[in-house]
């Protein structure tokens, strides 16, 4: 039968007591399988491998379960489970933007914790993961918007990393006349993820917040989208669209558009920091040409970056929470995060991590992150609930109208703030 997380247990933790020396032996007759479902990808390849090690280390099974790889179809999956009430998995490998969507589903994680659990973390994740005070996720890895720039054009052409977005746009046009003047006619100056899609929601949240013009839904649920400084950004997202973006980038996702500039095809690129690794890899274009640094800003604005990243769940029809609960601190804490970024390059969870010497002597990029991480932006998933799918439909594509020039800037922000205020009427 299902066990719903209904109250909190007082019995000491299993993992905790065969750690502390008790026989696998003597807990063979409380032994449990634990099913996981682990991501897609390179994140995904460790999850298994931090699992088992800690079958290993428990005496208990775990069984990875296989999951869709595009991240739709992976939350399409896991709402039939949930809604289903079923058991069959356990935990659950979850977007950042899913704690919201999903919560009525999951364990209240702080039940079977210990007060000190989150203790470390970025906090900005663990109030992602929090909704209506049940900590529903722990994070597992992170990501952040960066603006990846080709250092040897930028010292042969007298440049500076620019840092407010006239000025990259200013950088942008020069160097894309000087490129193609001696003679690559495919070279632009910035690329970036255009297409109709959660990436153009996290493009054009940076560009509204950077502008000073809010996160689109306040943390109180108030919608704020309609403002000018909002309108000036997605009007200047669009300027860039034929010339120095070129005009397939309203279909572009992450990897054409790290395509185009790891050919050697573009000066700047917004993306994620797994570029780093694969654009200073064996056969880039690219490879040790290359710097990362924050987004620009606009005028009235900081450098904002969109967080992402992965977190582990547990399902509130798990016949095992307690064990469920144990398995995903296990593969959150300090030592595996720290096994995930020197294996996988992943970005940990963890604070201290990016000072660890270890985990920087293998990605120097790594302690450029930080300052990044901590003044992310979350796009407002958890204050809209299940309702984050529509926001986002919403927003990506009146955006996606402003860059194909069907629409102004402050059209779109207007549309969008009565939209999203029906929306909110019934959902939040």
């Amino acid at each position: 039968m299902p066990n719903p997380d209904i109250q909190k247990t007082t019995r000491p933790l299993l993992t905790s007591l065969v750690l502390a020396g008790a026989a696998l032996g003597a807990q063979s007759s409380l032994a449990a399988e634990i099913a996981i479902a682990c991501g897609s990808g390179d994140a995904a390849d460790y999850c298994p491998t931090v699992a088992e090690e800690w079958a290993e280390k428990t005496g208990h099974d775990v069984k990875v379960v296989s999951t869709p790889n595009a991240t739709t179809e992976k939350l399409s999956l896991f709402q039939q489970l949930l809604n289903s009430q079923s058991s069959d998995v356990d935990v659950m490998m979850i977007d950042i933007v899913w704690p919201g969507m999903l919560s009525e589903h999951l364990v209240d994680l702080s039940r079977y914790l210990p007060d000190d659990a989150t203790d470390g973390f970025f906090p900005e994740l663990i109030d992602n993961n929090t909704v209506d005070g049940r900590l529903v996720a722990m994070p597992w890895y992170t990501d952040a918007g960066m603006l990846y720039y080709r250092t040897d054009l930028l010292e042969r052409h007298g440049h500076e990393v620019p840092e407010t977005w006239e000025e990259l746009t200013r950088i942008a046009t020069d160097i894309q006349d000087a490129e193609r003047e001696a003679g690559n006619d495919d070279f632009w100056g910035y690329t970036f993820q255009g297409r109709a899609y959660e990436g153009l929601t996290t493009n054009a949240l940076e560009w509204v917040a950077s502008h000073g013009g809010g996160t689109i839904i306040d943390s109180d649920g108030k919608v704020t989208i309609d403002n000018p400084q909002a309108a000036a950004a997605l009007d200047r997202a669009a300027g860039w669209i034929g010339t120095i973006s070129p005009e397939g980038t309203l279909n572009h996702t992450e990897e054409k558009t790290r395509g185009i500039f790891q050919s050697g095809n573009a000066l700047f690129l917004r993306n994620w920091p797994y570029v780093w690794a694969l654009a200073n890899g064996e056969g880039s274009e690219v490879a040790g040409k290359i710097g990362m640094a924050p987004l620009p800003h606009g005028p009235e604005g900081e450098s904002a970056s969109t967080l992402g990243g992965w977190n582990f769940a547990v399902s509130r029809y798990s016949e095992h929470p307690e064990l469920a609960t144990e398995l995903v601190a296990y593969i959150t804490a300090r030592a595996q995060q720290k096994d995930h970024a020197l294996a996988m390059g992943m970005n940990p969870t963890i604070v201290s991590l990016y000072e660890d010497e270890e985990v920087l002597e293998r990605n120097p990029s790594m302690g450029d992150l930080y300052e990044t991480l901590t003044h992310g932006v979350t796009r407002p998933a958890t204050v809209t609930g299940d309702a984050y799918a529509r926001v986002s439909n919403a927003f990506f594509n009146a955006t996606h109208r402003v860059l194909s020039g069907e629409l102004e800037g402050a059209a779109a922000v207007a549309q969008m703030q009565r939209q999203l205020e029906r929306i909110g009427r019934r959902a939040w």
